[in-house]
């Protein structure tokens, strides 16, 4: 059997409208699977279909309409149907239609075919024979039979007119949209027709999406620093799996991204402003299809405030009196913007804001533990505390004792202290002698001092302050003048000092004595003329002189003893029961030499 077979021509019967209306339905009463005519051919596809040439539908007989059966199976094995019933078996795989009616076709492995009705009407309205995607343009045309002519044409969807052309006989939908889909139908005026107003079937137009409504997905918090990576859910329709799509994304209605073939959006650090409302358009190549997506809110946090510590410069926080100081904070982890806050000791007063700290002039009080307090606004972290030391050059040496309380004898022990009103350990002390350096330490002990020792003494106090001890401070005592005498000299101007002294009271004691003498005798010889009168007896504790001697010791024919070896003797006479003696009525005194 050939291919192309020809097919006994059966007379239509009326206006079969019901039948054209099924046949030019994708999707309607008269197709299986809801699968259209127009879809046959698809790449990849596992079911038979059946393609129509020319491509329009409904087809129409005089346009010598070929029919292809295509599907899985051994070739040369189709099986045909026809208005339902079985009408060739074993037949060719594509024929040539010369009967109208409604034809399907079987392959082993892959079932009934759609049908595909061939009309015969004397108007018909066709659309072309494919599947219609939103964005394409397509054109609905009018014909009469065998290609009459048709004018005063008016379109209709639903039962809504379109459109009235005097001479046109197409209606073109550019570019198509969802809603286009609908049932259309069109009349017009027919010439060669005794009732010259037709009306043709009806044909449903079915729209399908080019690409879904697209979705975005991401993080909902990422942390500041972080990459973002927004995906713009969308795939093309399988009707037409390679369309190309362009994707644009929005944050808080402004393009951040796109338009690119990617469906992906990265930012590599992601910081609070860019925190929003982000949204994704998909597009057409040419644009005419453009769908968005519902909004994601993202919210970038801040990564928390952790490792906050303080250094100093001077290193260590150990800094010299008066000079600067400069305390920085710095933090280890967490995103900014960052304020610092900072304080000392349990007091939390407030002593400046910022990273850094500077007291330009180091005072006594400016001891302490220093502490950063840091936020991001989200979070707040505090450093260890940081313990500064005010180093005090050292000041006032002074040597104690000042000024020694008696003279320095040969042989007396003297130690000598150097002390320092104020300074910062640790101190030391270098001793000098006359200007040269002779000890080292707060002490300098003589021993048992010699007239050598006899010497102008000064200390020097020392500290070094500072980073490795860069910087050293002395301070110089005042003078110290140490005189030593020789322990003999001492002792000779000594008894010359008492021996003068007792030889004055010698001649003191003679003079009295001579004066007392002369006055008894001019008693005695008053007493002679007159009668005697009893005498008075001593007083308790009179002391009454019996014999004073001044005796002189030689050493030799030509040696003069000197005046410490002058003797005063004298006697207490004791009167009875303890109480001294009458005196006697005559003294004597003698001096002597």
């Amino acid at each position: 059997m050939k291919d192309k077979t020809e097919i006994k021509r059966k007379k239509p019967k009326g206006d079969s409208s019901s039948q054209q209306r099924v046949a030019a339905s994708p999707g309607g009463r008269g197709h299986q699977d809801g699968r259209e005519a127009q879809t046959l051919g698809l790449a990849g596809t596992q079911t038979t279909q059946l393609l129509v040439e020319p491509p329009w539908t409904p087809p129409v007989l005089w346009d010598r309409v070929t029919l292809t059966c295509h599907g899985l199976g051994t070739t040369g094995a189709t099986s045909w149907y026809k208005d339902g019933q079985r009408w060739r078996l074993q037949g060719p795989d594509r024929f040539r239609v010369t009967e109208s009616g409604t034809y399907q076709c079987d392959r082993p492995g892959t079932g009934l075919s759609p049908p595909v009705s061939v009309l015969n009407d004397r108007l018909v309205l066709q659309v072309p024979a494919r599947a219609l995607l939103e964005g394409d343009t397509v054109t609905l045309r009018f014909r009469g039979w065998q290609d009459k002519p048709v004018t005063w044409v008016s379109f209709y969807r639903e039962e809504k007119k379109l459109q009235k052309f005097h001479d046109g006989t197409e209606l073109s939908l550019s570019p198509l949209r969802l809603q286009d889909s609908g049932r259309y139908r069109c009349s017009g005026r027919v010439d060669s027709e005794v009732s010259r107003w037709k009306e043709s079937a009806s044909v449903t137009v079915t729209v399908h999406e080019l690409f879904p409504l697209p979705v975005l997905e991401g993080p909902l918090e990422p942390t500041e620093g972080s990459p973002l990576n927004l995906s713009c859910l969308s795939t093309p329709s399988p009707l037409r799996p390679r369309a190309p799509l362009l994707h644009l994304f929005y944050q808080d209605g402004r393009l951040v991204g796109g338009p690119q073939g990617s469906p992906q959006l990265l930012l590599p650090a992601v910081g609070v402003s860019h925190s929003g409302n982000y949204s994704c358009e998909v597009r057409s190549d040419r644009g005419a299809v453009r769908k968005s997506s519902a909004r994601l809110r993202v919210t970038v946090s801040r990564v928390p405030l952790s490792g906050v510590s303080v250094s100093a410069q001077p290193p260590g926080g150990q800094v010299v009196l008066g000079d600067r100081l400069v305390l920085s904070c710095a933090v280890a982890a967490g995103t900014g913007p960052l304020s610092f806050s900072w304080h000392r000791g349990d007091s939390w007063a407030l002593l400046g804001t910022g990273p850094h700290l500077e007291l330009r002039h180091v005072g006594d009080n400016d001891s302490g533990h220093y502490q950063c307090r840091a936020s991001n606004g989200h979070s707040v972290a505090e450093s260890v505390p940081l313990n500064v030391t005010v180093l005090v050059p050292v000041a006032n040496a002074t040597i104690s004792p000042g000024a020694l309380a008696h003279p320095v004898r040969t042989g007396d022990p003297v130690t000598l202290r150097c002390l320092v009103q104020v300074g910062s350990a640790p101190v030391t002390f270098t001793w000098l002698r006359n200007g040269h350096e002779v000890a080292r330490g707060p002490l300098l002990e003589l021993g048992d001092v010699h007239v050598g020792h006899s010497s102008t003494y000064q200390c020097v106090a020392t500290n070094q302050l500072g980073q490795d001890g860069h910087r050293v401070f002395r301070a110089l005592s005042p003078e110290l003048a140490l005189t030593v005498t020789p322990r003999g000299h001492w002792d000779t101007a000594v008894t010359a000092a008492v021996a003068g002294s007792l030889l004055f009271l010698v001649l003191l004691v003679g003079v009295i004595v001579g004066w007392h003498r002369w006055h008894r005798l001019a008693s005695r010889k008053h007493q002679e003329r007159a009668p005697p009168e009893p005498l008075a007896p001593p007083e308790e504790g009179e002391v009454l002189y019996t014999h004073v001697t001044m005796t002189k010791r030689t050493q030799g024919p030509t040696r003069t003893a000197p005046p410490q070896d002058i003797q005063v003797t004298y006697a207490e006479l004791p009167g009875p029961h303890g109480r001294p003696r009458a005196p006697s009525d005559i003294y004597g005194n003698v001096l002597g030499h």
